[in-house]
């Protein structure tokens, strides 16, 4: 059974950074490009970046220029590097498997407040 658990939110200043992780079980991660996403209060679910198998990360727009996806497939793992944060990161983060995607789980809480 192939499993994605998220971690590492929390509550941060703006300017602030956090590191998500989403750990994969039941499959390689190397084998599978990897969606990040989020979802805010009072809006749908939205993208925020992709690593693929290859190794190549795209962003979106909003994120570009603070936002990292890396991989580490010793552990089978990807991670989501958020640094200048702001208020309007604020949401709850997620990653998937675009092209067969899993349970979607709860995510994880970040919150970007003075």
């Amino acid at each position: 059974q192939v499993k994605l658990v998220i971690s590492g939110g929390g509550s941060v200043q703006p300017g602030g950074s956090l590191k998500l992780s989403c750990a994969v079980s039941g499959t390689t991660i190397s084998s599978n490009t990897l969606d990040w996403y989020r979802q805010a209060p009072g809006k749908s679910r939205e993208w925020i970046g992709q690593i693929t198998k290859r190794g190549t990360t795209f962003y979106e727009d909003v994120v570009k220029g603070r936002f990292s996806i890396s991989r580490d497939d010793a552990v089978n793992a990807a991670y989501l590097q958020m640094n200048a944060l702001k208020p309007e990161d604020t949401a709850v983060y997620y990653c998937n498997f675009p092209y067969d995607p899993v349970s979607w789980g709860q995510g994880t809480q970040v919150t970007v407040s003075s």
